[in-house]
């Protein structure tokens, strides 16, 4: 289905806003196992859980997110080093927190921003080895993503990978973030779900044809992944559960709230499986297909519209 009505800019705002609803939807939730959502699915905006926030509250996801957009506007250009910094903002300060403290963050984003903070460079910091490979690049990458669209295809994936490389530098994270930026470019222009994966299947096989990390994507690459069961679609926090399980509900759903709630149901590492799909719903179905309840409980929503209408003013017309 086309969706060719929706403007640009309210893809972006979609997608954004998209992102940490998704994010807030899982955090109550986070580290329960998909049996426990069977038996009391998310159908809405919740609190306590695992965090014992306030309903609507985003994680490191969101934050790391909007630290993201922030750099992207202050900005002139994209700036690693910058983003970097904001992010280590964050971890010390609460920066872009929804409630200005820091409750939860991955391992290997933690150990990239005590590198930062040492005095290593953000573009070097993220960690290469094959255990560094959780989603904590993927969960925050949107905004760069909706800053490339105007590049060429590598030069597209290449400051895709030098964001994820502030804290994912492994190859494969890398690759994921790009993989899941192609789908995001595609949606933009307002083409269905099955034409942006296709799409950035074909695109993604030649920008990495020699690349020895192409096997770790051999089911993204399979032409038929809305097909695949749920019981083969896992959502922990490994880099590749989170994207494969994000576009299989995009690709099973027709509709912003259905497929947010499908990632979040999926169980365990909810909150950012939330996040990413949220960020594919969002820019696939427009500002407006995000239920207003879900997106008015976020805080600090001031400060969330200032932001994004800069992001989006300087970024749209692309």
């Amino acid at each position: 289905m086309k969706t060719n009505h929706i403007t640009t800019q309210h893809r972006i705002l979609g997608g954004l806003y998209g992102s940490l609803v998704g994010d807030a939807l899982g955090v109550p939730v986070e580290f329960a196992p998909r049996e426990a959502r069977q038996k009391d699915p998310v159908i809405g905006m919740r609190g306590g859980g695992a965090h014992g926030q306030l309903p609507g509250t985003w994680s490191d996801d969101g934050s790391l997110l909007l630290c993201s957009a922030e750099s992207l506007v202050e900005k002139d250009s994209f700036d690693p080093q910058d983003m970097g910094e904001r992010f280590l903002q964050w971890f010390e300060l609460g920066h872009w927190a929804a409630h200005g403290l820091v409750f939860d963050i991955g391992i290997a984003t933690r150990q990239s921003l005590l590198r930062i903070r040492h005095g290593i460079p953000a573009a070097e910091a993220g960690g290469c080895g094959l255990y560094d490979n959780g989603n904590g690049s993927l969960m925050r990458i949107l905004p760069v993503v909706l800053a490339s669209l105007r590049h060429a295809d590598r030069v597209f994936a290449s400051r895709i990978e030098q964001a994820s490389a502030i804290t994912h530098g492994h190859a494969r994270s890398k690759m994921a973030c790009v993989f899941y930026g192609l789908v995001i470019r595609t949606l933009v222009k307002g083409e269905c779900a099955e034409k942006a994966v296709s799409l950035a299947q074909d695109t993604f096989k030649h920008l990495y044809t020699d690349t020895e990390e192409l096997g770790a994507f051999s089911t993204l690459l399979q032409s038929d992944l809305s097909l695949q069961s749920e019981i083969h679609i896992h959502s922990g926090g490994y880099v590749m559960e989170t994207l494969t399980a994000s576009l299989w509900c995009l690709l099973n759903t027709d509709n912003f709230s259905d497929c947010v709630l499908k990632a979040v149901n999926l169980g365990d590492d909810t909150d950012t499986t939330g996040c990413v799909a949220g960020g594919l719903a969002g820019i696939a179905y427009g500002f407006d297909a995000i239920p207003p309840e879900w997106r008015l409980a976020l805080p600090r929503q001031n400060e969330l519209r200032e932001l994004f209408a800069k992001f989006e003013q300087k970024f749209s017309s692309y």
